[in-house]
């Protein structure tokens, strides 16, 4: 038997880790989280997810715990009570623009987190084999680029400059990862994923954000005619990468890329809905880019050190998403 203990674990990614390790009878889940939401309710899903999220997760071996990793005392007495094996932190402000508009709270909720985590950690009563603390690929900022201007995906070993408050923070939360690691030896693996969408999302990511319009009739709005990339990761392909990283002895101490290892433009997530929803209309509109300017990932390090096989190209993946949206929303 083996206790899984998941901060935010009853938001997107979470669910689906649980889901995934509730597939083993020997594995026990414990969420842990502050049900904490930063979307609107009248722009937003969060609500009817929670409900399915709950349904579908009905287990004698799910535990839900309601708490807030800046409430030390409760998370210490909660991790005393269920003694977990493996810790998986996904708490965290989860939206970089309002980091950028929150920093205070994106501090408290991503940095600060981590911080009380590790630090109650380093002296618990009970063993455990693993943290894995979830940063983000808005670590890297603007990816490096090639003597013709063409972005390069990023590796583990590129050197690190966030453009905005949420990658900065996700950036301190590594460094105090790692430094714990090295100072305490605990048992740490750090992992940056991408653009990730799928079922239950209510983070109104642009996959959502467009699925959303399409279904609804309007239209898909390019800014600066959709050339930005992203690595468009389908949430059960970032699910494997988590387990594997909480399970391979050699990913301790390890920093690892969890992601399709494909770039792919916001004009390509639209044309792929529009195939989808044929009726779709896409327009396009000049802004001021905010965002760093993102690619693909190189993957190749958790391919070869932890047996990572993406399975979900993002037509794969949007068509799976979009069932699921259709099915639940109408």
């Amino acid at each position: 038997m083996k206790t899984y203990f998941i901060t935010g674990g009853e938001g997107f990614i979470g669910y689906h880790i649980s889901k995934k390790l509730l597939e083993d009878e020997n594995n026990t889940v414990v969420t842990y989280d502050a049900q904490k939401h930063y979307i609107p309710f009248d722009k937003s899903n969060w609500a009817k997810y929670q409900e399915y999220r709950i349904k579908s997760l009905s287990s004698k071996r799910m535990v839900r715990e309601r708490g807030d990793c800046s409430d030390r005392g409760w998370l210490k007495t909660s991790l005393e009570k269920y003694k977990p094996d493996v810790i998986i932190h996904l708490a965290a402000l989860p939206i970089a623009s309002i980091s950028n508009e929150y920093p205070t709270e994106a501090k408290v909720n991503i940095f600060d987190s981590i911080v009380t985590l590790l630090d109650i950690m380093k002296g618990v009563t009970f063993n455990y084999s693993r943290i894995v603390y979830t940063s983000s690929s808005m670590v890297y900022g603007n990816f490096n680029r090639d003597e013709n201007g063409e972005i390069l995906p990023a590796t583990e070993k590129d050197k690190c400059n966030p453009i905005g408050i949420y990658g900065a923070m996700k950036l301190a939360g590594e460094h105090i990862v790692q430094a714990y690691n090295y100072r305490f030896e605990m048992p740490t693996v750090i992992i940056r994923p991408s653009a990730v969408y799928g079922p239950t999302d209510s983070n109104r990511r642009v996959t959502e954000i467009f699925l959303n319009n399409a279904m609804e009739g309007r239209e898909l709005e390019l800014d600066n005619g959709g050339r930005h990339q992203l690595d468009f990761s389908y949430v059960e392909d970032v699910v494997s990468g988590f387990l594997l990283a909480a399970e391979k002895k050699d990913a301790i101490g390890e920093t690892f890329n969890i992601t399709r290892g494909e770039g792919r433009s916001i004009r390509e997530l639209a044309e792929i809905i529009k195939t989808l929803i044929p009726e779709t209309q896409i327009t396009e509109r000049n802004l001021k880019p905010y965002r760093p300017n993102r690619g693909a990932l190189n993957i190749s390090k958790a391919r070869e050190m932890l047996g990572y096989d993406p399975k979900y190209p993002l037509e794969k993946g949007l068509k799976q998403y979009y069932t699921f949206m259709k099915t639940q929303l109408g």
